[in-house]
């Protein structure tokens, strides 16, 4: 007997249609899921506010560190230079924020200025992470005895005054940024690593650290490629954090007679000297403090947006 032969029916357009609507469909599934890194970066480049904060910062860094001095050369002013007779004099064609109360120009200051502000805040952040993070990852990871010992230091660092260790250093050694970056580096790291010792205690108990540890892997390389790789995108956050608290630190001593003297330029020390003349001369009050605030600001929104977008739970919510 022979077959019956079967004819396939003719495909109709919204046959066409179903089958145009699956293909994308499949070829999404069949695509490899994007990494950890990728996807945070591609959360990072959805948040506007974020990137907005990045573009002031790096405005504020470029003219604070490349060109402050050819631009003040430009403008044919010197930071330093002082002429009484205009003294308090507000914005002019010569002097775009005016002049202090010794006839300084505003504008050169605040460049110079937020070069030592700026400078101070990024390195004395970078000991703090250096510091905090080596001394928690050692803690967290050894545990027992080492953890105590540990512990036991950083509390008896907290408990010591701040302000009181400031003074005898400032009596030892004549205040200036490099004593002032060593000094807030070396007594702010505490904080830090607290935070890394407690993630490393709980990033070693995990299942692919037990196996890591089983197959004999060194323990530099358990610290270095399995466990903080963990711990990086904390650090991360709080070094944009730390940063905008060093810079406040920094305005605040200046305000108590502890930070950078004079002649040399910091947002603190002008935003400090320019309160006795508030009235005489409100720019001097005004810059420093609106320069100081919008950095911060923008260093608090990068890292909220950088806890955003490096922590799976966050991403998307804003």
């Amino acid at each position: 007997m022979t077959e019956p032969v079967v004819r396939e029916k003719p495909e109709t357009q919204e046959s066409a249609r179903e089958r145009d609507r699956a293909m994308p469909m499949q070829i999404d599934l069949e695509r490899e899921a994007p990494g950890y890194w990728a996807s945070a970066l591609y959360a990072l480049r959805r948040d506007k506010l974020t990137l907005a904060a990045f573009g002031v910062l790096l405005i504020f860094a470029l003219f604070c560190f490349p060109i402050a001095g050819p631009l003040t050369k430009a403008l044919g002013v010197d930071p330093n230079d002082t002429n009484l007779p205009i003294h308090f004099e507000g914005p002019s064609k010569e002097h775009v924020l005016g002049v202090d109360q010794m006839g300084r120009d505003q504008l050169a200051r605040l460049l110079y200025g937020g070069r030592v502000s700026l400078g101070v805040a990024f390195f004395a952040a970078l000991i703090i992470m250096t510091v905090g993070v080596t001394v928690g990852a050692i803690a967290g990871y050894y545990g027992g005895t080492v953890d105590d010992v540990v512990v036991w230091f950083i509390n008896t660092m907290n408990s010591m005054p701040f302000v009181l260790l400031l003074l005898i250093v400032s009596l030892l050694f004549k205040p200036h940024a490099g004593t002032l970056t060593i000094f807030i580096g070396l007594m702010s790291w505490t904080g830090v690593s607290r935070t890394v010792r407690g993630q490393i205690l709980q990033a070693k108990e995990m299942d692919y650290v037990l196996a890591a540890r089983a197959l004999g892997v060194s323990t530099t390389t358990m610290v270095t490629r399995h466990i903080l790789p963990n711990v990086i995108p904390i650090v991360i956050i709080y070094a944009a954090q730390i940063i905008g608290n060093v810079i406040l630190l920094e305005s605040a001593l200046s305000f108590l007679g502890l930070g950078i003297m004079p002649p040399t330029a910091t947002w603190g020390n002008m935003l400090t000297k320019a309160q006795s003349y508030f009235f005489l001369g409100p720019h001097l009050v005004i810059w420093p403090g609106l320069f100081i605030t919008v950095v911060v600001l923008c260093l608090y929104l990068i890292g909220d947006g950088l806890r955003d977008a490096l922590d799976p739970m966050m991403r998307g919510v804003r």
